[in-house]
C-alpha cells in the first residue's frame, strides 16, 4: 500500500540541468515545489583531477538507477535489439550538468524555421526523404529573452559576436543577435588554440572562443576556473563549473518552498478519469509513496520521459500517458555527428595536456545554413571544436596513423615520441528527425523493478551522413592549414543511445503531430508540463543545454503566469 504524502502545488520529476532551473523561477514565485530525483547530492570535495578516478572507472558518472535501465538499440522494427554498453544519464542532484562539458551554445534563428528556411532557398525537395521536420512553434526572438536570463542565473562565459545586430569579430558573428553581454569574458586561450585560431583566419574563417557555463573569474562567490579538466567524466571541487547543484537548486531551496526528495524512483505518472494528472508513483528506501500534486513537470532525460509516459498507463490513457496520437516516442533523434571528428599529427608538440575540453577554438562557417548547400545532397551542418585536455591513457590510445604498429615496442615508441604532438576535434553536426526513428518499450530487457526499458530504432540517415563527412573535409583542411603531417578521419558515429538525445515528446501546435504545446505542456493532459531536450525538433550543429534550459525557465514563467487555468 503506498504512503500518501502531503499534496504540493507543483512536483517535478529530475533535479538535472532542467529540473534544476525550473525550480528555482518556481519557487520564488511562492509555489510549493517538490523536486524527485533518482539520485543524491554529491559532495564537491570527493571529485578529484583523476585520471583512473574519472575516465577508466568513471566513479563520478555511474548511477545505479541510470545503469539498470540501459536503453536497447535496433536497426529497424523486428530487427534484434542489442543493449547500449552505457546509458549517458546519471542520476544526481545536478544531474548530467556536474559532469558535462558546460558548453553553452544558443540555437540559431534558422533552427528555428529549418523546414520553411530549407524550403525557401533550395525548394521542397531538399527536405531529407522520410523526415517528419516540422518549424517550432516558436522562434529564437521569444526564446531570448530566456537564453539572457539562464546565462545570467547559471553563469555563462563568452564573447557577444553579435550584440543587437552589430558584429564582433572577437566573438561568433554567424549567431543571432542577443541583447546584452556574457556575464563573464570567456575562458581564457592556449598557445594550441591561438595556433589553430591562426591557421583558420590564414583560411578566411572567423575563428572564436565557445561559450561555457564555467566561471571564468569570481562570479556569485564561486571561483574561477583552475583548468585542471576532466569536466567531460568529472565534477568541478571548486564549484567554478556551474552546474544547477551550485547555482539554481540553492538558490530555490534558500526560498524554503522547494523540498527534494532523493534517491526516489519514480515508477508512474497517475492520472484520472478526467484526463488531468493527480501526481507521481515513486519508491524510496523499498518503499512505495505517492506525491499528489496539481502539476506535473516531467524532467528526466529524453530516453525516460518518454518511458515514463508509455508506463503510464491508465483509462484516459491506454497506450501511454499523453499518448492517444500515438506521438509519444516519435520524433527522436541523436547527435550522432559528434563522433565522426578526425585526428590529427603534428610534427611538433602542440601541448594540449590537461586544460578543459570547452577551452578552444570554434569555427561556424560550416554550421546550419551558414554556406551554401546547393547540389551539395544534404542540409544543416557542423560546428567545428579543437580543443585542449589530454591524459596519459587517452594519449596511449591514438592512432599510429600507418606509422607504427599497434602494439609492441615499435608502438610504444610510437606513443612515447608523438603522444605531445596528437590531438582529435569535436564535431556537433545537425540531426534532424524521421518517421523510421523512434522511441518505444523493449519486449523483453526489463529493469530490476520488472518495468520494460527503453528501446531505439534508427539507422544512417544519409543527410546527417553527408554532412559530417563535408564537416571532415573542412576539419583536415583546417588541421593541414596549422601544420599537421597526417589526419585520421574517423568514421560517423552509428546512431544509437546519445549524450544529446532530442524529440519523443516534441513539441508543436499540432496535437497530431506533437505532445507538448509551445509552452511544453501536454496537449491531452494539460498539467502535466515536459521539460529538457526531448521538446525540441531540431539539434542545431551544438549541445542542448542552454536551449533546454531556457525553454524550462520560460515553461515555468507561463505556469506562473496561468497558475489558475492550469492548475484548475
Amino acid at each position: 500500500m503506498a504512503v500518501n504524502r502531503k499534496s504540493a502545488d507543483v512536483v517535478v520529476i529530475g533535479l538535472g540541468a532542467v529540473g534544476g532551473v525550473a525550480v528555482l523561477p518556481l519557487a520564488e514565485a511562492g509555489l510549493k515545489v517538490v523536486a524527485l530525483e533518482a539520485g543524491g547530492w554529491m559532495d564537491p570535495h570527493t571529485f578529484r583531477p583523476d585520471e583512473v578516478y574519472n575516465n577508466v572507472r568513471r566513479l563520478v558518472t555511474s548511477s545505479p538507477k541510470a545503469q539498470q535501465e540501459i536503453p536497447t538499440v535496433r536497426s529497424a522494427p523486428g530487427a534484434a535489439a542489442r543493449q547500449a554498453p552505457v546509458h549517458p544519464m546519471m542520476n544526481a542532484v545536478g544531474g548530467t550538468s556536474i559532469h558535462y562539458w558546460a558548453q553553452s551554445w544558443r540555437l540559431k534563428p534558422w533552427d528555428f524555421r529549418t523546414r520553411s528556411e530549407t524550403v525557401k532557398r533550395y525548394g521542397a525537395g531538399a527536405i531529407p526523404a522520410g523526415s517528419t521536420l516540422e518549424d517550432w512553434p516558436l522562434d529564437y526572438a521569444e526564446l531570448e529573452p530566456f537564453y539572457d536570463r539562464i546565462e545570467y542565473e547559471v553563469g555563462v562565459s563568452g564573447k557577444a559576436g553579435n550584440l543587437q545586430g552589430r558584429l564582433d569579430p572577437d566573438g561568433n558573428v554567424w549567431e543571432g543577435p542577443r541583447r546584452r553581454e556574457y556575464p563573464m569574458p570567456p575562458l581564457r586561450s592556449t598557445e594550441f588554440s591561438d595556433h589553430m585560431a591562426n591557421a583558420a583566419r590564414q583560411l578566411g574563417w572567423k575563428p572564436f572562443r565557445p561559450p561555457a557555463a564555467i566561471n571564468s573569474q569570481t562570479y556569485r562567490g564561486r571561483p574561477g576556473c583552475a583548468y585542471h579538466g576532466f569536466c567531460a567524466t568529472g565534477g568541478c571541487h571548486i564549484s567554478a563549473k556551474n552546474s544547477t547543484a551550485v547555482t539554481t537548486i540553492p538558490a530555490a531551496q534558500k526560498t524554503k518552498n522547494l523540498a527534494i526528495v532523493d534517491y526516489a524512483h519514480v515508477t508512474r505518472i497517475v492520472s484520472g478519469k478526467d484526463g488531468r494528472v493527480t501526481g507521481v508513483s515513486f519508491i524510496k528506501d523499498r518503499r512505495e509513496y505517492f506525491q499528489p500534486a496539481k502539476v506535473v513537470l516531467l524532467a528526466g532525460y529524453t530516453y525516460e520521459n518518454s518511458r515514463l509516459l508509455l508506463l503510464s498507463k491508465s483509462k484516459s490513457y491506454p497506450r501511454g500517458l499523453a499518448n492517444n496520437h500515438g506521438q509519444v516516442g516519435k520524433h527522436y533523434f541523436g547527435h550522432w555527428g559528434t563522433a565522426g571528428g578526425a585526428a590529427a599529427l603534428f610534427p611538433f608538440d602542440i601541448n594540449v595536456w590537461y586544460g578543459l575540453p570547452a577551452q578552444g577554438a570554434t569555427i561556424d562557417e560550416w554550421a546550419d545554413d551558414n554556406f551554401d548547400h546547393s547540389g551539395l545532397g544534404f542540409i544543416g551542418g557542423t560546428s567545428i571544436h579543437v580543443h585542449t585536455e589530454m591524459h596519459p591513457i587517452d594519449g596511449a590510445s591514438m592512432p599510429t596513423f600507418g606509422r607504427a604498429p599497434g602494439w609492441g615496442a615499435k608502438w610504444k615508441g610510437f606513443i612515447r615520441d608523438n603522444a605531445a604532438r596528437y590531438t582529435s576535434a569535436y564535431l556537433q553536426t545537425s540531426t534532424f528527425p524521421y518517421e523510421a526513428t523512434f522511441l518505444d518499450l523493449d519486449d523483453t530487457v526489463r529493469d530490476p523493478l520488472g518495468d520494460p526499458v527503453c528501446r531505439l530504432t534508427t539507422s544512417p540517415k544519409e543527410n546527417e551522413t553527408r554532412a559530417v563527412e563535408f564537416a571532415q573535409k573542412k576539419l583536415a583542411e583546417w588541421y593541414r592549414a596549422a601544420g599537421a603531417v597526417e589526419v585520421f578521419m574517423q568514421p560517423p558515429a552509428v546512431p544509437g543511445v546519445s549524450t544529446h538525445a532530442f524529440g519523443g515528446t516534441r513539441m508543436g501546435d499540432n496535437p497530431e503531430t506533437n505532445v507538448a504545446n509551445r509552452w511544453g505542456f501536454v496537449h491531452e493532459a494539460p498539467n502535466l508540463g515536459i521539460l529538457g531536450a526531448s521538446l525540441m525538433g531540431t539539434s542545431g550543429a551544438r549541445n542542448p543545454t542552454l536551449t533546454a534550459q531556457a525553454l524550462a525557465w520560460r515553461t515555468a514563467e507561463h505556469l506562473i503566469r496561468n497558475w489558475k487555468s492550469i492548475a484548475g
